[in-house]
């Protein structure tokens, strides 16, 4: 019992030590060595450090519990155990904070560099007690059952089939720090090229230029985009940034939610989303309406993109992801290959944590319309004819009956809908944008 009682202690000193220092076998040795009032190196820190290195399941430290965990199944514990035995320095052991250390790719990333919690509790100008019961890392707030001291409104929006889709909305307080995440953060993490949803200078449109006038277009939907990604992927991605464990713990927890069960029984037995859906919300995930989810979705399907962009490139096709919306285009070779194709896609999908809605699978040849973020790209990429003579027809009985009688949706700024619709139009085909462009300005709105 007391050798086992040694082991543990050693084990969680020397997983603080690592942890407070770089990811290299240099640092970790370094750290130890210095810590211990050693020059050299013993046999067994040098196996122990190469053994943690290649047993980390991530490329930098992971949690202490699990670094604790992969020191303690080690053979070089022996070696441990006699030097935490025989030298009194082990017991007086000054652990430093651990530093903010990107892996490689993020090194010239300009992020706020923040080593200890205190930093983010500065940098959001929070008092601490604040920024942790914002950040609600133990889900207390989730499990309230008063609206007042949760940190979301909840809302379920219809969809055109199927069950209604969850909002979750932070708070105005929550909302503000959030926004200074994305703007201070994520938005200086650069995504996948594959990405076009919510990157500047991407859009649909850029998307569908990139599959038109292709032999085969295949396009697919990930089912729950935002529930899909845990929390756990969030406070991976900051930990890739170069944020310590309990930092990437309280940043992710400020980006994450679990949906509350109440929030369920709102909506008719019938009417409610499948299990599957269910255990995803009710897990820690992105909330859609939070203005982090979108930069975050896009930075966690990073290695999605990837593997898809590389599947894709071996037949010579072409990959791009619109939000939860992939699309592969390619020739002959790919519509030979799409029996081999798909279940490959659909596996990638399945590893990387998301579920491909089979329903809304289509593969569009060139004999038929190819359709794509909305948008015609038989040949060139184009405004769909019936959806222009829809709007055409709505445009031109504004001229002639007045636009109270079709503006049939209530909305509240109809002419700024209408607008918004020919600027879009207008975006894809000039043509066709500036023939509705002068109808709209015949309109009486007086």
């Amino acid at each position: 019992m007391w050798r086992r009682v040694i082991e543990e202690f050693a084990a969680w000193v020397l997983a603080r030590l690592f942890i407070a220092t770089d990811w290299t076998a240099p640092a970790m040795e370094a750290v130890v060595l210095e810590a211990l009032g050693r020059k050299t190196a013993p046999k067994w820190l040098s196996r122990l450090v190469a053994e943690v290195l290649a047993q980390s399941p991530t490329p930098y430290a992971p949690s202490p519990c699990t670094l604790e965990k992969i020191i303690l199944a080690s053979p070089q514990l022996h070696g441990l155990r006699l030097y935490a035995r025989d030298n009194p320095l082990f017991e007086e052991v000054s652990i430093g904070s651990a530093p903010f250390a990107p892996v490689s790719a993020f090194r010239d990333t300009d992020i706020p560099a923040m080593e200890v919690i205190g930093d983010v509790a500065s940098w959001l100008n929070l008092p601490m007690r604040q920024l942790e019961w914002l950040a609600d890392v133990e889900g207390y707030r989730v499990g309230s059952t008063s609206e007042a001291t949760r940190h979301y409104r909840y809302a379920w929006v219809p969809k055109r089939s199927g069950p209604p889709r969850l909002i979750e909305a932070p708070k105005p307080l929550l909302k503000g720090i959030q926004r200074k995440i994305l703007r201070e953060i994520l938005d200086k993490v650069a995504v996948h090229g594959a990405a076009h949803a919510y990157c500047r200078g991407r859009s649909c449109l850029t998307a569908a230029q990139l599959h038109a006038g292709e032999d085969v277009v295949v396009t697919m939907d990930l089912k729950d985009f935002f529930p899909s990604i845990p929390m756990r992927s969030v406070h991976g991605l900051f930990r890739c940034l170069g944020y310590p464990w309990e930092m990437a713990r309280i940043l992710g927890a400020l980006c994450s939610t679990a949906t509350p069960a109440d929030v369920f029984e709102r909506l008719p037995a019938e009417s409610r989303p499948d299990y599957e859906t269910a255990l995803l919300l009710r897990q820690g995930h992105l909330p859609q309406g939070a203005p982090t989810s979108p930069a975050l979705a896009n930075l966690c399907a990073w290695r999605l993109d990837c593997r898809l962009d590389g599947l894709a490139r071996r037949l010579g096709a072409r990959y791009t992801r619109y939000a939860d919306d992939l699309a592969f285009s390619g020739d002959r070779d790919l519509a030979r290959e799409i029996r081999r194709f798909l279940p490959l896609v659909v596996a990638i999908c399945a590893d990387a944590g998301f579920a491909v809605n089979h329903h809304k699978t289509r593969i569009m040849g060139q004999g038929g319309r190819q359709c794509l973020t909305g948008l015609s790209i038989n040949r060139h990429v184009n405004v769909p004819r019936d959806t222009y003579d829809r709007l055409k027809a709505i445009v031109y009985n504004c001229v002639r009956h007045g636009p109270a009688g079709q503006n049939r949706d209530g909305l509240a700024d109809f002419r700024a809908h209408l607008d918004g619709r020919i600027s879009w139009v207008e975006s894809v085909n000039r043509v066709r944008g500036d023939r509705l462009r002068l109808l709209f300005e015949r309109i009486d709105w007086s």
